[in-house]
């Protein structure tokens, strides 16, 4: 029997010999045409700004174009699932974020897509607390006197960028936390929520800190706390909603690339080395820090168990507020 199964063993062991050299020999010469990097929101935001400045050096570094697309839509669903049913052939990458990959499973009924099984991990990009901002005319200098003027008023407004991001459930978790009445208005990405905030037309926001830090720099919005554990290098003025007057308070925004599944592991591997490279360089690493986003340049390993992590943590905020969309 064993003799009759020799040629097969053999004919299969050369089969995967060959499929390996070939996989090899693709990551060798990856890229050769250019590559697009979906952005799941809007531009001017976290997404698109690290999208940009990754995909330039990129771009240097390999001489192939890297073109930033961004497709915005149902939480960052539409960009996601458009970059999970791609060729797995590492020419369309996602910058999947804390909503389109750890949160948006339990928050949406009629997910497109499985935030693991359809993926890839690449690296986690950067990191970077929210920040909860109001409008000037607020009548609340600090985050105590805010929740009061809440429970006061009986109904307040938070905005978002979109149902399911990190804004969103920082926005519910809030709510749960100090139990004040407050309705979710969602936009089409932060682009179009700001305005509102600025005019008042809204209460309150947990912007991500590269796009909201200017705009408090600037005083046209008062910062009331970041949702980090500690306190931003980048804001070291602003207190942590838990010193504030929120003790447990922590809702922390990431960015990570993900490829579509079954993404040749060297293809994956050449990816993530050179990204992690492109992160830990002193100019993209100053200018990250600066905007208040912590570089990372994970492993996907290390990736994929943060992932897994992030899921079930976010998985009980949504179950604990009875956050739904359909």
């Amino acid at each position: 029997m064993l003799k009759r199964l020799m040629p097969a063993i053999a004919l299969a062991a050369a089969g995967l010999c060959a499929a390996g050299q070939a996989q090899a020999q693709a990551a060798g010469t990856y890229p050769t045409k250019p590559i697009h990097i979906i952005v799941t929101f809007t531009s001017g935001g976290a997404p698109d700004i690290l999208a940009r400045l990754i995909g330039e050096k990129l771009n240097a570094a390999w001489g192939q174009p890297v073109i930033v697309d961004n497709k915005p839509g149902a939480g960052g669903n539409i960009g996601a699932d458009y970059v999970a049913k791609s060729a797995p052939d590492g020419y369309n990458l996602v910058l999947g974020t804390v909503g389109t990959h750890s949160i948006n499973g339990a928050l949406y009924q009629n997910m497109p897509y499985d935030m693991v099984k359809d993926f890839t991990p690449v690296t986690l990009l950067a990191s970077t607390p929210n920040m909860l901002v109001i409008n000037n005319d607020v009548p609340a200098k600090n985050l105590n006197e805010f929740i009061a003027l809440g429970k006061k008023e009986g109904k307040m407004t938070f905005a978002s960028s979109g149902s399911g991001t990190s804004i969103h459930v920082s926005g519910e978790l809030f709510k749960t936390m100090t139990g004040i009445e407050m309705q979710h208005i969602p936009y089409k990405g932060r682009a179009s929520a700001i305005p509102d905030l600025l005019g008042g037309r809204v209460t309150m926001m947990f912007d991500n800190m590269p796009s909201s830090l200017p705009l408090v720099r600037e005083g046209k919005l008062r910062a009331l706390g970041v949702t980090s554990a500690k306190r931003s290098a980048a804001a070291p003025d602003i207190p942590t909603l838990a010193e504030a007057g929120l003790p447990g308070f922590e809702a922390v925004s990431w960015f990570a690339m993900f490829a579509p599944a079954n993404t040749p592991a060297p293809v994956v591997n050449k990816l993530q080395a050179e990204i992690s490279k492109i992160l830990k360089s002193p100019d993209i690493s100053k200018k990250l820090l600066d905007l208040g986003l912590d570089p990372s340049g994970s492993t996907p390993a290390e990736l994929a168990a943060y992932q897994k992590s992030e899921i079930a943590k976010w998985s009980k905020v949504v179950k604990d507020s009875g956050a739904k969309v359909e």
